[in-house]
């Protein structure tokens, strides 16, 4: 039997900030892939969901025992513009689980038909988008990166028509929640501000219990957002992972990674990089994704002034403008930080001199165009002794050589073991990213009903570090015959 363990506090506390709703009926739900360890993770048993009942529940068509679906409010920013009204459009919160371990996550579906926000769209999705935000969540869950997870794929049995007819699927995802700084604007936009003053207390009991009681909990609680979120984007830029839609809809209050519509990795390193096919001016490349994230903070910032300090403004917005400026430092500490750990530098050495040794190795890279992921996995390599890795990388190798010189000499100086920090080295550069080139092979492949190279790639990208016999070919970067990578926005 299907059973859930289901604790609506969203639908039980805050109504008025969502619309009861359900899923459109579907032909012929079928569930395609189950992450049996999310399920076990959650307490739910895989075997109840992998079922004719469960695929109904998993496409939205069946509401579950327990459940309280529901289209949840938020506007936001898209590409610096504006929205008053977005919402869940194509989305429904089933309800909210409480794992065995005590943790409250959202299960949320994404293609699960219209709702009252959807601005004159189907609702729908294709299998295509569902199988990329499966495989890229699995993948950041591995690198270690706070994300929505994907607990199933669902095919609907219908064509939906997008550049052509593709198979409609719905995804099942979990989530620590789905507030959004959209959330907050939504309300701060119609100046209810009690309503955004119940939002924040809502957000602090879920995500922030211990300030509860604190007399400057709100901006407490806005400091707690911006940290959470420096943190993940300083993870973003470790890995080399390129969001592509920054928008303050999808910067989450919980510090997660959310929404994979138009991301990819970078193969070359460059700062520049954009893939989205509508990031015309490249608001949301690769290297500007902490300033929009502050820009971000910002515009939730604005939200709370009335709830932080409604009788004197002016002090509530240097209170705010001090805390959003407070990010840079969390940010470039959080960073540094990471790649410290990716070139095995000990934490405590000169931060200058590290900091240099790490934009000068990024800017060689940028140079030579070489494999950003490649070229840190061969770092270790380096330490072990071995230069041949790195140096094949490099069509010139005078600069890299020199730049050794100093990697080498920085490193001995904190006189850890070799093999040692090689091993910590490992254990934070992947061998194996979503790499663009397999990712629409295997989406192509899943398509035309082949999931094997789905299924493979996925496996790698699970165990991102620990290389496998046999699987060089999810090392490689793009062939160049593979040409520029272009993603799209929504499912």
């Amino acid at each position: 039997m299907l059973d859930l363990p289901f604790d609506n506090s969203f639908a039980r506390e805050m109504d008025g900030f969502f619309v009861p709703w359900e899923g459109a009926q579907v032909p012929d739900p079928h569930v395609l892939r189950l992450n049996r360890g999310l399920a076990a993770e959650l307490g739910v048993q895989a075997d109840g969901l992998d079922t004719p009942e469960g695929a109904a529940v998993l496409s939205g068509a069946v509401a579950p025992k327990g459940g309280h679906p529901l289209a949840m409010a938020y506007a936001g920013h898209q590409f610096g513009g504006f929205s008053p009204q977005l919402g869940d459009g194509r989305a429904l919160l089933l309800g909210e689980i409480v794992t065995p371990g005590g943790a409250r996550v959202d299960l949320h579906l994404k293609g699960s038909g219209k709702t009252p926000f959807s601005r004159g769209g189907d609702g729908k999705a294709v299998l295509g988008p569902v199988l990329r935000e499966y495989l890229f969540g699995e993948a950041m869950h591995a690198l270690g990166i706070p994300t929505t997870r994907a607990l199933a794929a669902t095919t609907t049995g219908e064509m939906i028509d997008r550049a052509g007819p593709e198979p409609g699927a719905v995804l099942a995802r979990v989530a620590a929640s789905h507030l959004r700084v959209g959330t907050f604007q939504f309300f701060a936009a119609r100046g209810q501000t009690d309503e955004v003053r119940q939002l924040a207390d809502y957000a602090i009991a879920r995500h922030d219990p211990d300030l509860a009681d604190r007399p400057n909990r709100y901006l407490e609680m806005f400091g707690r957002v911006r940290d959470r979120q420096a943190a993940l984007v300083a993870q973003w830029m470790a890995v080399g992972f390129v969001h592509g839609v920054m928008n303050t809809d999808n910067s989450t209050i919980s510090g997660e990674t959310i929404d994979y519509g138009p991301c990819a990795f970078i193969d070359a390193y460059d700062p520049a990089a954009v893939y989205s096919s509508i990031d015309m001016q490249g608001r949301y490349a690769y290297g500007r994704q902490p300033s929009i994230l502050q820009w971000n903070l910002a515009r939730l910032a604005e939200t709370l002034v009335d709830v932080i300090e409604a009788e004197d403004q002016d002090d509530a917005v240097r209170q705010l403008t001090n805390e959003v400026g407070v990010f840079t430092a969390r940010y470039e500490t959080a960073w540094l930080a990471a790649m410290r750990a990716k070139m095995g530098l000990e934490p405590g050495g000169d931060d200058a001199e590290d900091q240099q040794i790490i934009t000068s190795f990024l800017a060689i890279l940028a140079a030579a165009r070489v494999d950003f992921t490649q070229a840190f996995r061969a770092l270790s390599d380096v330490v072990r002794g071995e230069r041949e890795p790195l140096w094949a990388l490099f069509e010139e190798r005078s600069a890299i050589t020199e730049w050794l010189f100093r990697f080498n000499a920085r490193g001995a100086r904190d006189g850890a073991d070799a093999g040692e920090r090689a091993a910590a080295m490992d254990r934070v550069n992947p061998v194996y990213i979503p790499r663009n080139h397999k990712v629409e092979e295997a989406l192509a492949a899943a398509r035309d009903g082949d999931m094997t190279p789905f299924d493979t790639l996925l496996d790698r990208v699970s165990t991102p570090f620990e290389r496998v016999a046999g699987a060089e070919a999810y090392e490689a970067p793009a062939p160049e015959s593979f040409g520029r990578h272009v993603t799209f926005c929504g499912t």
